[in-house]
């Protein structure tokens, strides 16, 4: 996808949303992706079953990939340093997890942290769809949006199964 330079700023009868702010959502919401990335992997490395292991290393590698059409998008833009970090608070999930797994965590209790992580990402998605955005940002969010829903409605079945 291609953008104008312009293109980040919509304007609405209220407000006029700047690059600068666009800037802002899309950053919020790659650090929750950057957040998931990190997550699923640490958590996947723990889980016992095998077909969630590799669910959890798939959907790692999607958020990479999510992550990276965002920074695209920002980088088209010329943003040049959309290198970010993930959150305190899903740093401090990723290190619960470990703890959770260290103590001899079941995968209930592991894939309850995971559903606290994807409960996360659906907010930050949730919040950045609430602000008036270009149509092919707001597109592209809504797509990974919907993916984002399915993955947690997946890890809360996977979760209520293992009570």
């Amino acid at each position: 996808m291609k953008y104008r330079k312009d293109s980040m700023s919509t304007e609405t009868e209220t407000h006029k949303l700047s690059n600068s702010e666009v800037e802002e959502v899309l950053r919020s919401v790659i650090q929750r992706l950057i957040d998931g990335q990190e997550g699923f992997q640490k958590i996947g490395e723990h889980l016992k079953d095998e077909t969630l292991r590799r669910y959890f290393a798939a959907e790692s590698l999607q958020r990479a990939h999510f992550r990276g059409a965002l920074e695209e998008v920002l980088h088209q833009e010329g943003v040049h340093d959309a290198k970010e970090k993930g959150t305190v608070g899903g740093a401090v999930r990723r290190t619960w997890g470990d703890i959770k797994a260290h103590l001899g965590g079941t995968d209930h209790t592991l894939l309850e942290t995971a559903e606290s992580g994807e409960d996360s990402a659906k907010k930050a998605y949730r919040e950045a769809l609430e602000k008036e955005l270009p149509l092919p940002i707001k597109q592209l969010l809504d797509t990974q949006y919907a993916h984002i829903q399915t993955s947690h409605d997946y890890v809360k079945a996977a979760r209520d199964d293992r009570k």
